[in-house]
């Protein structure tokens, strides 16, 4: 096995057992990238040089005898709307081309702390809404990798960096990890701080992590979660603070919910074959599976949804559109347009119907361990044009409740298919353990594209 190739856990144990250095693996990873660059563009800023210096110096303290950190010596990517000291972010946008923050985000304050570093920032829809950037899925040349953490999707699945950043405000960790055949998981609302990440909505943006397995995605995660007080949702309590490398088993087979959802009919036949297959196999494997319908007001789940996000959305983006004009693209002036008519009664109406959702789906998980739905309508489309269809990941984003994706298969033009698993809030531990079973039973390696 070449050293890109390696997860992030195995890459902790080989630099912890002096198998290999951070050099050595940061070497690895840079050789791939670069090699991979010119066709897929998963990368907004690559300073290699800078890169191998963090890597030298993880490896520095090991000789020194100094204690490792718990993500010591591992390079990582970051989507390009997370503020980085001394590092170029532009949130995707010609407005804050150049721009160079003098603070890190909290995130990456907690990466460096624990021992890593950010090996480059990945490529970013503009400010993490609709209007593609320059990435191509590494499986199909011709398809999207999803959005908006585009980057960070296609640079894991590539292997060009075993583990990445990206944020999710409607589906943008769920969904390409999908499209590109990786691990994707979107934690619990609040898990992980968003000081000196770009807004796209306060109430809906999340943090997520790209990885190549649920167990490097859940120790990533558990590394990097708890209180922060400049994020005034940031969660008092922690519940991924007892999760450690092999927190992902679990004991006995799980009861599991199937849900369609009500976008159930956007699925191509493709994606609705694969998923019940996969809930199939489950029920095989001794879970116990039932086909349950959402209460009647999730069908309006994404309605409530579009109506909190455009209307945090255009109070964010409407000072920077005015201030800049002719130089944000025409999805960012609609989500404007259309955020500026919303009322604050039809605004905090929304927030109530979510609310009773969140409730109506809490009573739900206390008969199942785990959902089972869909991430995505099937395939990547063929487009560079469009980011896919976020719709089966919406509801969960809304609920704030943790979601999982993992590679399943391939469709029929060689490009990935997932699963994803869902969970009550505040028991992320849980739920990594229920998919991570899930996991163990379809048995499926997406592999690596491109040779």
């Amino acid at each position: 096995m070449e050293l890109y190739e390696l997860g992030l856990l195995d890459a902790l144990k080989g630099i912890r057992e002096r198998s290999f250095s951070s050099e050595e693996l940061t070497r690895a990873c840079l050789v791939r990238a670069e090699s991979l660059e010119d066709k897929i563009k998963a990368w907004e800023w690559l300073d290699p040089e800078f890169a191998l210096q963090c890597a030298r110096e993880a490896d520095r303290q090991l000789a020194d005898g100094r204690p490792p950190g718990s993500l010591h010596g591992i390079p990582a990517g970051m989507k390009d709307i997370v503020s980085t000291r001394g590092m170029p972010t532009s949130m995707g946008s010609p407005i804050y081309a150049g721009h160079v923050p003098s603070q890190s985000a909290t995130v990456v304050q907690l990466l460096h702390a624990a021992g890593a570093f950010v090996m480059g920032k990945t490529v970013t829809t503009e400010f993490a809404w609709r209007h593609p950037g320059k990435t191509r899925n590494p499986w199909n040349l011709g398809h999207t990798p999803g959005g908006s953490s585009s980057g960070s999707a296609a640079a894991v699945a590539a292997g060009c960096v075993p583990a990445a950043f990206g944020t999710q405000t409607v589906g943008s960790v769920i969904r390409p990890a999908a499209y590109c055949g990786v691990v994707g998981y979107k934690p619990s609302y609040g898990l992980i701080s968003r000081t000196g990440v770009h807004p796209l909505s306060p109430t809906l943006d999340h943090v997520g992590v790209f990885a190549r397995s649920i167990g490097d995605a859940a120790f990533l995660a558990s590394c990097l979660s708890g209180f922060d007080r400049g994020d005034p949702h940031s969660l008092l309590v922690n519940p991924m603070q007892a999760c450690s490398a092999d927190a992902t088993e679990w004991g006995q087979p799980p009861r599991l919910a199937a849900i369609q959802t009500p976008v159930w009919d956007l699925a191509d036949d493709v994606q609705k074959a694969m998923f019940k297959k996969n809930v199939a196999q489950l029920a095989e494997a001794g879970a116990v599976v039932h086909w349950i319908e959402l209460p009647n007001s999730f069908d309006r789940a994404l309605d409530v949804l579009r109506t909190i996000l455009f209307a945090e959305g255009a109070q964010i983006y409407a000072p920077l559109q005015a201030q800049y004009p002719g130089k944000t693209s025409k999805p960012l002036d609609f989500l404007i347009e259309t955020g500026l008519k919303v009322s604050a009664v039809q605004y905090l109406e929304a927030l109530k119907a979510a609310e009773e959702m969140r409730a109506q789906l809490a009573d739900l998980f206390g008969r199942f361990d785990g959902i089972v739905t869909p991430p995505a309508t099937g395939e990547a489309p063929k487009t560079l044009s469009d980011t896919g269809d976020a719709s089966f990941c919406g509801i969960w984003t809304l609920m704030g409740v943790p979601a999982i994706s993992f590679p399943v298969g391939h469709g029929p033009n060689g490009l990935p298919l997932g699963l994803q698993v869902v969970g009550p809030y505040l028991n992320d531990s849980k739920t990594l353990k229920v998919a991570a079973w899930c996991n163990q039973q379809i048995g499926y390696n997406a592999g690596f594209p491109l040779g």
